[in-house]
C-alpha cells in the first residue's frame, strides 16, 4: 500500500480526494432538498434533486479518469456513492410522498415502506450492477418517478399502483440501462453515442418541464416521454436479447488496461 501511494503524484491524490468530496456533496444537496420539502417549497426541492442527479451522473466519469482507486485507495468510492444514492434516490423522494397529497392517506405509509424496503434490496444485491453494466431490477429512480407523479397530477390511486408496481419490479431480474455506462449496450459506437445524447436531451427536456411548471409544453413532454419509452424498450430488449459479449468485452478490457 505504501509503495502504491508513492507511485501516485500528490496532484492525483488531491484530485481523488476532491472527487470523493464532490460525491459526498450530493448528500448535503439531498439534505437541502429535505429542508425545502419541509418548507413546502416543492419546486426548489425538485431543482435540488436535479442537482443531486447531475453530481451522481458525472462523479463516476471523473473517478475513472483519475483512476481513483489508485489515487485514494483508503476510501471505498462505491460504498460512498451507494450511501449518497440511497439517500437521494430513495429517502428524499419517500419523504416527499409522505408530506404531499400524491397518495391515499391510509396507504401512504404502505407505499413508502414498499419503496424503502425494495430499494434496500436493490442497492445491496451482489450483482445489483451486472458485469455488462446494467442495473438488475428497477434501479430505484424514485426521485424521477415522484417528479412525474407531481407533474402529471393523476388520481392518487393510480399513483399508488404505479409506485407499488415499480417496487415489485425491483425484485424482477430485468436489466435496465445504466445511462453513463453504455459499453455493452451495442457494438455500434454511434448508437451508444446516440443513447448518451438522448439521455442528455431527456434531462434538458425534463428540466424544462420543471422550469415552465405549472404550465406545460407539448414538445418537452413529447421528448421526455419518448425517452422513457426508448429506455424501457431497450432495457427489455437487452434483457431477452443480450449483446454477444465474449469478443467485445475482451477487447474493451484490453483497451482499458493499455
Amino acid at each position: 500500500m505504501k509503495h502504491e501511494l508513492k507511485d501516485v503524484s500528490w496532484q492525483r491524490r488531491c484530485l481523488g480526494w476532491l472527487i470523493h468530496a464532490f460525491t459526498a456533496s450530493g448528500a448535503f444537496v439531498g439534505l437541502l432538498a429535505l429542508y425545502a420539502i419541509y418548507q413546502q417549497e416543492y419546486l426548489s426541492a425538485f431543482w435540488l434533486m436535479v442537482m443531486a442527479i447531475i453530481i451522481d451522473a458525472v462523479d463516476g466519469l471523473f473517478a475513472r479518469i483519475v483512476r481513483i482507486k489508485e489515487a485514494v485507495p483508503q476510501i471505498n468510492g462505491e460504498l460512498l456513492d451507494n450511501i449518497v444514492d440511497f439517500f437521494n434516490y430513495t429517502l428524499v423522494p419517500a419523504f416527499f410522498l409522505l408530506v404531499t397529497p400524491l397518495l391515499p392517506d391510509h396507504w401512504r405509509w404502505v407505499c413508502v415502506m414498499a419503496i424503502t424496503f425494495s430499494s434496500a434490496y436493490q442497492f445491496t444485491q451482489v450483482d445489483a450492477k451486472t458485469q455488462d453494466h446494467f442495473f438488475k431490477g428497477f434501479p430505484s429512480y424514485w426521485n424521477i418517478v415522484v417528479f412525474y407523479l407531481f407533474f402529471w397530477q393523476m388520481n392518487i390511486w393510480v399513483n399508488m399502483v404505479i409506485l407499488l408496481t415499480l417496487a415489485f419490479l425491483s425484485f424482477v431480474p430485468i436489466k435496465y440501462v445504466y445511462p453513463s455506462r453504455l459499453d455493452y449496450l451495442t457494438h455500434n459506437k454511434l448508437l451508444r453515442l446516440g443513447m448518451l445524447l438522448a439521455t442528455v436531451l431527456w434531462g434538458v427536456a425534463t428540466a424544462g418541464l420543471l422550469w415552465v411548471y405549472p404550465e406545460s409544453n407539448k414538445a418537452l413532454v413529447s421528448i421526455s416521454m419518448s425517452y422513457l419509452i426508448l429506455y424501457v424498450g431497450i432495457s427489455f430488449y437487452r434483457t431477452w436479447v443480450p449483446l454477444s459479449q465474449s469478443s467485445e468485452i475482451d477487447s474493451l478490457e484490453l483497451a482499458r488496461q493499455s
